[in-house]
């Protein structure tokens, strides 16, 4: 048995998620009303992947914005990604920013210290209309 997909469109305040088993996205907006609300579930399915883990896993984050507790969350979830690192599984997290946004390229950079697996961060020419593509991955 294995962990369900979910995709959830994005809205003014919440971005786009997309789960699946080797792929997670996550892009758009982050300034939900209450982000434990709205990242809490999204947190239970990484802690039931990462237990059943047995592919490796790319993880896509870009946000045109993202809010303090957001912040908080992605971490949460990337933190509990990165306990796959002892399984026989790989992980690998790509972190888009828009060009010019210097906050969320620093941010980007910050994370990426904090977490132990291949990331990467990618400029694009516009966050909002960038093709998010896994096929596209590489480090």
């Amino acid at each position: 048995m294995h962990t369900e997909s979910i995709i959830i469109e994005s809205t003014k305040k919440t971005p786009r998620i997309h789960l699946e088993r080797g792929k997670i996205l996550i892009t758009g907006r982050s300034i939900p009303e209450n982000p434990s609300d709205f990242y809490e579930p999204l947190y239970r399915w990484v802690a039931k992947y990462v237990c059943e883990c047995n592919s490796n896993t790319d993880v896509i984050l870009g946000f045109e914005f993202i809010n303090t507790m957001s912040i908080k969350w992605v971490f949460t979830i990337l933190r509990e990604l990165g306990k796959t690192i002892d399984l026989p599984c790989y992980l690998r997290i790509f972190w888009y920013y828009e060009r010019g946004d210097e906050d969320m390229c620093d941010l980007g950079h910050i994370i990426r210290t904090l977490v132990r697996c291949p990331f990467r961060v990618i400029e694009v020419p516009d966050i909002e209309k960038h093709d998010f593509s896994f096929e596209k991955l590489s480090l």
